[in-house]
């Protein structure tokens, strides 16, 4: 038997490649001759870098960039080949700040621009990029300015970094872009369809997560439609109003506007990246899941990319996870045709999510699943 496991992280607890590897181990205590192949998975979020970068054979780099609040923060990368992995929220996302620092008046996303202009000196002219969990709401002017765009003032200076600076804007010049930006192609991770501006727009919809009040999200928004008039003097097509420019704070509009780039669902661009479905062709089971499978899960998250994928080669899936919820029962009518929560007794859930408990708990539930299933099958 050949089983092709593809499991997203439990966050917080087992990266995608930990979590393949201890189901894994418990198959293989229930049939030590059963053919095993992990992909590791992710959906353009948190852990893309280390799934993709892992299951491509590539290599991990360490820099130090400028983070959301002009402190230098250590960023990884990953590259395959000619091919950098990129999650933009190692520079730029909510998490590297605290509640009371968040403000999108000045947060910038100059740290991204960092990342692909190193990437690009070291040979990059192709990139996978995820650009969920900011805490930028600057159009993706800090990015772009970091890969020598011109956003300028009245005095023909750059303008301040963070939303504050797109109400300075008055110019935007191209001089002195990275000569190899030109040569590169952008694949951008993005599973929101909200445009630049308006009431389902960056400013409005996600402000106030990142720490905008009600005169913030106006005038920002404001400021986002003067920017989407300058951004289409400069680049005829502009379209602040296709789905996904009001991604990441108004990034996604950057990179349509003035790089070569695509928005893609992140699951599928994974899922194609890592060659899963040529993968799941000669299996005979596919295991899926995440930390917690719930409503959300089965409304496109990527264990159910995973399972529409095995179904459409009619393989059999099996799901697992940290915990489940009741709405969990909708995994069941989007291709898992099973799913068990690892839990095996009563305890915290900071008991639940130490990694050697995890990954011990994954073991022993893989173990017992696959010896019903091989008792079955025998």
């Amino acid at each position: 038997m050949k089983v092709v496991i593809a499991i997203d992280s439990l966050k917080g607890s087992l990266s995608s490649l930990e979590a393949g590897k201890a189901i894994a181990e418990g198959i293989l205590k229930a049939d030590s001759h059963t053919e095993i192949e992990i992909s590791p998975l992710a959906d353009g979020g948190e852990g893309t870098v280390e799934a993709l970068t892992t299951g491509m054979g590539g290599n991990i780099e360490s820099i130090f960039v400028t983070g959301p609040l002009k402190e230098n923060v250590l960023c990884q990368y990953g590259i395959v080949k000619d091919t950098a992995i990129i999650e933009m929220a190692s520079a730029a996302g909510i998490t590297l700040l605290e509640k009371k620092q968040r403000n999108p008046l000045y947060t910038t996303t100059y740290g991204v621009g960092e990342m692909i202009k190193d990437a690009i000196k070291k040979g990059c002219r192709r990139f996978i990029i995820g650009i969920g969990g900011s805490a930028t709401n600057d159009g993706g002017i800090g990015m772009l300015q970091a890969l020598g765009y011109g956003f300028l003032n009245k005095e023909k200076k750059q303008v301040s970094y963070g939303a504050i600076g797109l109400s300075e804007l008055e110019e935007i010049t191209t001089e002195n872009v990275v000569p190899e930006l030109k040569e590169c192609r952008f694949y951008i991770a993005c599973d929101v369809t909200n445009p630049l501006c308006g009431e389902k727009g960056s400013s409005a919809v996600f402000g106030p997560q990142k720490g905008a009040d009600k005169q913030m999200i106006a005038d920002m928004d404001k400021w986002m439609e003067r920017y989407a008039k300058l951004a289409k003097k400069a680049v005829p097509n502009a379209d602040s109003t296709y789905p996904g420019t009001g991604a990441a704070g108004g990034l996604g509009f950057a990179f349509l506007t003035f790089t070569n780039a695509v928005l893609q669902s992140g699951i599928d661009m994974v899922l194609q990246e890592t060659n899963l479905e040529e993968k799941i062709k000669t299996a005979h089971v596919v295991v899926t899941g995440e930390g917690r499978l719930d409503e959300q899960t089965a409304m496109g998250k990527a264990p159910i990319g995973v399972a529409r994928l095995a179904k459409k080669h009619g393989k059999m899936v099996i799901g697992f996870a940290g915990s489940v919820t009741k709405d969990a029962v909708l995994c069941n009518e989007n291709g898992m045709d099973a799913y068990f929560p690892i839990l095996r007794s009563v305890v915290t859930l900071e008991e639940a999510m130490e990694k050697e408990r995890a990954k011990q708990n994954m073991t022993d539930t893989a173990e017992q699943v696959f010896r019903l299933l091989f008792a079955k099958m025998n």
